[in-house]
């Protein structure tokens, strides 16, 4: 059994307001239009693997457990792979809702703690903000120092090789300045910045 069957769940712990803000998110998708018939969990490749099936987190979303829905593991193994949205006999854009949980789960720092997918979404945004670009060999030593240093060790011989043979560098990859493109970029961020509010 898991967490939201074994513990009793009471209408004031939910927000009420988490399926319209999600929809909103996911470009307006309907999600009390979702029937529950499962056609998303049957034809999801990685739902066996996932701690809640899609249709299990389309009901969570809209019954407003927000907690349980943003923290949970399924949201961050989405394979993007649009089965879900496909069988959907509602076309609800599953995937779209799936992107949209990520992001507040992000924002809200709900996400599973040293699970590597979140903590490599927030650290790769986080130097494409800063520098324009991303930079792998930086971008894997913060992902290993903020979930697994010790499997950062086991990796190293293979960093070695791969920086040996100049397929990866120490420099840090930025966009060139004085092109005016750090300013286009800075411009788009404060875009998005303003579309989350």
């Amino acid at each position: 059994m898991d967490e939201i069957t074994r513990t009793v769940k009471y209408e004031a712990d939910t927000d009420p307001h988490f399926a319209e803000e999600i929809a909103g998110i996911a470009r307006g998708e309907t999600l009390r239009a979702c029937i529950q018939c499962g056609n998303c969990s049957g034809a999801c490749p990685v739902s066996p693997y996932m701690d809640y099936t899609p249709r299990r987190i389309i009901a969570m979303t809209r019954a407003g457990f927000k907690r349980e829905a943003l923290s949970s593991t399924t949201i961050w193994l989405c394979a993007s792979c649009y089965n879900c949205t496909v069988e959907c006999p509602k076309q609800i854009r599953i995937t779209d809702v799936m992107y949209a949980l990520k992001q507040k789960a992000i924002k809200e720092r709900l996400y599973p703690k040293r699970f590597p997918v979140a903590v490599l979404a927030r650290e790769f945004s986080a130097a494409v903000r800063q520098f324009g670009r991303n930079s792998e060999l930086w971008l894997i030593i913060y992902l290993y120092l903020k979930t697994n240093p010790f499997a950062m060790l086991k990796q190293s011989i293979l960093g070695l090789r791969l920086f040996l043979q100049g397929r990866m560098g120490l420099k840090r990859e930025r966009i060139p300045m004085g092109t005016g493109k750090k300013g286009d970029l800075q411009t788009i961020w404060n875009a998005l910045d303003r579309a989350d509010r």
